[in-house]
Formats: structure tokens, C-alpha cells, sequence
């Protein structure tokens, strides 16, 4: 058998199941994945399906490209700094202050080379259409980020039109944040849905990132990250969403998703997680992420909250989706 006979012949890795989709106590779908968990000394507790394996983070590496903007000179805090590690839902409040960061730094929505899109939350997006809102680039849920990385390269005199470019030296400041983060090599780089590059490593590094934040000396450009998003948590997601809950009732927790059902949470004691669903389901994000906690000894009403995703029949409830490791 030739070489490439056998590799025709090898079955496909088929990863584990994370989360079961239940109706009516019949089990009518699976949310495939990969999950890592980490103890507070850094070894792998966990490990379900490969964490191994490269993945896209997606916005959970927005506390790596927040701290690349420090690096570079850009001097935030509060809630700039946890808006410009930000998928904030397009509330107003949210708005408002990446208008004012914008401003201050002589910029317009114009310069924005985020797409236009609607606000991510659904409650947000349906008031925002009543009123006649159209997609724009400022409610679009990557637009803090975006206003801190052009403000940080007008500080440094380098071309705002090519700011999403890889060769960037943005970027490529970025890269470097993310390898010396995570412990690891990019694996890959892609362009993310809010046009930036997208760094792609394993769930052991993207834990092992958000462990080393949360680790990390005060006043060092990782630590007032972690410390920004875990003080302004709202700016970091918005009032309706699990992140922010996390990180406000559950002190010192560090958490962010990523599109295509991707969370990373950081406890102040170096305990981690990671994971990713491998159909991108965020629908699943909710109970594994539950599960994942209490793996980690956090419980409570905010992660029973958390890990709640009922199936609903007509009006009425008549199922869940719910952890399955």
C-alpha cells in the first residue's frame, strides 16, 4: 500500500462530546470538542478530546492584542483598557466611550476598518433597528479594539490604513505577545471576522495566556489588562452576557469568549481553562463552560446561571443542552 493510500485510509479523529442536546429525554444532537484544564501550578488536571492541536481563539486573544497596544506606548486604563480587549454587546454605554477614544485620539468612525455590522446583542440589535439604526462600523463588537490600535499607531507615527496587516509592526508586536503568552509558536495566522489577524495556537496555550495574565506582576502590561477587564467587566462583554457575570460575581476571575465557541477563564490563583466546540455552537458555551468551573471548584448561583440552556417546545420548556464529560 502506497504512502498516500494509507493516509486516504486513516479514519478522521473524532473528537469527544461536550454537550448534549436533550428534548423531551431524547438525546437529538451532540456538541462535539476539545477542553484543557489546568491546576493552579500550571500542569494539564484535564484534558478532553486533543487541547493540543492549533486553534483560532478567535476574541479570546483580545487580552493579548490589549496588552501589545500597552507595549507600544499606549497609556490606558480602566474602562478603555477593558473596552479595548473587548466583544462588547453595542450598548450604549459601550458606544459611547469607543466614540470618546476615537475622538481623543483625532480619529472618526470613519477610520474604522471594522465591517459594518449590528450591535452583537440581541436585545441591543432589536432596540437599535426600531429606532432606524443600520449596520455600522462603531457597533460592531470589535470596534474598541480597533479604535485603541489606531490610536496607538498614531502615537507612534506608523500608517493607520495598513494597521490589519500582518506585516504590521502592530501585529507583529501582537505575535510576539501571544508566543511569549501562551508558551508557544503562532501555529497559523488567519484573518478574524472583525478584519485583524488572528493568532492561532492550542487550548493549553491559550489557558496557559490567560493563566500568565491573571500571574503577572502588577503594573506590567499583561496585569493591567487582566486587572481592567476584571474591574469593568461590562465593557469587556455587556449587562446580559456570561462574562461579565463571571467576572463580577466571582472576584478576580479572568474570562472571555470567541466566536465559534471559544472560552478561556483565568482564576487569580492560576487555576485555567480553555476549550473549544468544534461546530462552533455557542449555544454549548454555557454548560460546558458550567461543567468546566465546577471542575475547577467554582459553584454557585452565577454558574448554575451560566450553564442553563433550555430546549423549548412551542412556548413551553421541554429540554436542555447540558455538559456531557
Amino acid at each position: 500500500m502506497s504512502s498516500s493510500t494509507a493516509a486516504a485510509a486513516t479514519p478522521p479523529v473524532i473528537s469527544p462530546v461536550l454537550a448534549e442536546v436533550v428534548r423531551s429525554g431524547f438525546v437529538e444532537g451532540h456538541h462535539r470538542g476539545s477542553l484543557v484544564v489546568l491546576a493552579a501550578d500550571g500542569s494539564v488536571d484535564l484534558a478532553v478530546g486533543d487541547p493540543y492541536a492549533p486553534v483560532f481563539p478567535r476574541s479570546s486573544n483580545k487580552p493579548m492584542q490589549a496588552a501589545a497596544i500597552l507595549r507600544a506606548g499606549l497609556d490606558l486604563s480602566g474602562e478603555r483598557l477593558a473596552l479595548a480587549a473587548a466583544s462588547h454587546s453595542g450598548e450604549r454605554f459601550q458606544l459611547d466611550l469607543v466614540r470618546k477614544m476615537l475622538a481623543d485620539a483625532g480619529l472618526t468612525e470613519a477610520d474604522l476598518q471594522t465591517p459594518p455590522d449590528l450591535p452583537l446583542d440581541p436585545v441591543e440589535a432589536e432596540s437599535y433597528l426600531a429606532a432606524g439604526g443600520v449596520r455600522e462600523r462603531l457597533t460592531m463588537n470589535c470596534s474598541g479594539k480597533h479604535a485603541a490600535m489606531l490610536a496607538v499607531c498614531g502615537l507612534n507615527g506608523w500608517d493607520t490604513s495598513s494597521y490589519l496587516d500582518p506585516a504590521h509592526p502592530l501585529q507583529q508586536l501582537v505575535l510576539r505577545v501571544v508566543e511569549e503568552a501562551s508558551g508557544e509558536r503562532v501555529a497559523a495566522v488567519g484573518t478574524d471576522g472583525c478584519g485583524a489577524p488572528l493568532m492561532g495556537i492550542s487550548l493549553v496555550g491559550l489557558a496557559t495566556a490567560f493563566r500568565s495574565f491573571v500571574l503577572a506582576e502588577p503594573g506590567t502590561a499583561e496585569r493591567r489588562v487582566a486587572d481592567a477587564m476584571r474591574a469593568h467587566p461590562e465593557y469587556v462583554a455587556g449587562t446580559r452576557r456570561p462574562d461579565t457575570w463571571l467576572m463580577r460575581e466571582v472576584p478576580g476571575t479572568l474570562s472571555k469568549m470567541g466566536a465559534e465557541a471559544v472560552q478561556a477563564v483565568a482564576l487569580p490563583d492560576g487555576r485555567a481553562l480553555a476549550f473549544k466546540v468544534d461546530d462552533g455552537a455557542t449555544r454549548a458555551l454555557g454548560p460546558v463552560l458550567a461543567r468546566a468551573l465546577r471542575r475547577l471548584g467554582v459553584d454557585g448561583p452565577v454558574v448554575e446561571r451560566i450553564g442553563r440552556a433550555p430546549l423549548m417546545g412551542g412556548a413551553t420548556e421541554v429540554g436542555e443542552i447540558r455538559a456531557a464529560f
